[in-house]
């Protein structure tokens, strides 16, 4: 009886840690499930920084999946919940959901506050509210769902494994700017689907039916704008996050090509994709220490 009740201690002492193990673990799951890019840049950070940074995307993901995919009349009460429980988690350190338990155990670890969980969520909800943005609304839709989501990826790169600080003035400006480039790359990838699925029109004054070659290069060259932004910065993270970052960096440079290349009239019907195998290319170049990190077709096209 007495090694019977040690035993139910000692898994008792050990199921916190077994519970945290879980919820990291479901949420490199939703990564891994979800994107290559991102999961492609992940596999080259440091075990603790990819595992913040799976917990940061499952959160998205599983917030952008409320608003986008389950489009339940229930779905503003859904996302006011996953909003709750990401809440609890990041002041109590657990939650029963086991995504929103992992992000709060990043958020304690590397210094990620409601000063970017609210205005992503309040993003997600304008998912839920608006169908057309206009210049004001768009900005702050963009702020929210990918400007702090940059910020939270930065909080990983700069923190983990060394605690919570202030995030650099300037790096914290280029995470933002990348952050809305890839965001406004998938508006553009996405223009169709998003019309004719969610009935969503995210740029001002632009639907599949009035988008042209000239609106085309004017919204790729401001992508182009951000991300010259943002790799201005990319001195400033550590050696395994530089080249992560410029992997996806990298990869978003393909699409943007793509795009380019492709006729206004027929954005529309084709999600523009980068294949699997050139993603792996970029990641093992990137990776390579001899190699010296350069932009990609970005670069020389812009």
């Amino acid at each position: 009886m007495t090694s019977a009740r040690r035993r139910v201690h000692q898994s008792n002492e050990t199921s916190m840690a077994l519970y945290d193990e879980a919820a990291h673990a479901a949420a490199a799951q939703v990564i891994s499930r979800y994107s290559t890019s991102f999961g492609m840049g992940a596999r080259m950070l440091s075990p603790t920084q990819r595992r913040h940074i799976a917990s940061v995307y499952a959160m998205v993901r599983v917030a952008d999946e409320i608003v986008d995919t389950y489009q339940g009349a229930d779905a503003a009460e859904l996302l006011d919940g996953f909003e709750a429980e990401v809440w609890r988690a990041m002041t109590s350190g657990y939650s029963t959901n086991l995504v929103a338990h992992a992000f709060g155990a990043t958020a304690t670890a590397v210094g990620i506050t409601r000063e970017q969980t609210d205005p992503f969520f309040a993003s997600m909800r304008m998912d839920l509210e608006r169908a057309v943005h206009d210049e004001e609304s768009f900005a702050s839709y963009v702020f929210g769902s990918a400007e702090v989501v940059g910020e939270m990826c930065l909080a990983v790169f700069a923190n983990a494994g060394s605690g919570p600080r202030p995030l650099d003035a300037d790096m914290r400006e280029g995470a933002r700017r990348l952050g809305a480039a890839y965001q406004k790359v998938n508006f553009l990838r996405d223009l169709g689907a998003d019309e004719d699925r969610l009935g969503r029109s995210y740029f001002p004054g632009v639907t599949s039916s009035t988008l042209t070659d000239a609106r085309v290069a004017e919204l790729v060259a401001d992508c182009r704008a951000d991300v010259a932004a943002a790799e201005a910065c990319l001195a400033g993270l550590p050696r395994r996050s530089a080249a992560a970052v410029r992997t996806t960096i990298d990869i978003y440079a393909r699409l943007l090509d793509e795009i380019e290349a492709t006729p206004a009239a027929s954005l529309a019907g084709a999600r523009v994709r980068v294949a699997n195998g050139t993603k792996l290319y970029l990641a093992l170049r990137n990776s390579c220490p001899w190699t010296a990190p350069r932009r990609d077709s970005l670069q020389a096209s812009a």
